[in-house]
């Protein structure tokens, strides 16, 4: 799929899985669709604690955007503490965070799953059990279209 490049500030984007999760070729599939759009891109990979996650989201290389991705079904227990650990954080309570995928292994009862997401503190929620992926993929860049033309521009030399 081949995604034409934004009009508006690149982002910063960090991806990466949740704590359990040890798919690796969402996050290769989002980082090259969003480095195709413009993004700069920092992949976390497969398995981090949620230390790792909260320590590549602070400071100087601060990402836009945090997006995690999970395959296994158990992003929703895993994505729950890390938003509520990121949301007591004052440096990155603010940072918009977003999860994807396969969040739950209970089929039809998954489609409960974003709000509860969402009351936690996630900015959005794109769960496979809910929408047919092109659908998701739509809303997916149309957020990160929304949230470009609305951040600051990335400082010069901090590429």
């Amino acid at each position: 799929m081949s995604v034409h490049p934004i009009r508006t500030h690149p982002l910063r984007v960090t991806v990466s899985s949740v704590s359990s999760d040890a798919h690796m070729w969402n996050l290769v599939h989002l980082q090259l669709l969003l480095e195709e759009a413009g993004h700069e891109v920092t992949n976390l990979g497969v398995c981090p604690p949620d230390a790792t996650v909260l320590d590549a989201c602070r400071g100087a290389g601060r990402p836009d955007l945090l997006v995690l991705s999970t395959v296994n079904g158990h992003g929703h227990l895993d994505g729950l503490r890390l938003v509520r650990t990121l949301r007591r954080d004052l440096e990155l309570a603010a940072l918009p965070v977003v999860i994807g995928g396969k969040l739950g292994v209970r089929g039809a009862a998954d489609d409960r799953l974003g709000p509860r997401l969402l009351d936690a503190g996630f900015t959005a929620v794109f769960n496979e059990s809910e929408e047919p992926a092109e659908r998701l993929l739509a809303d997916f860049l149309g957020f990160l279209g929304t949230l470009a033309a609305t951040a600051p521009p990335i400082p010069a030399g901090a590429h």
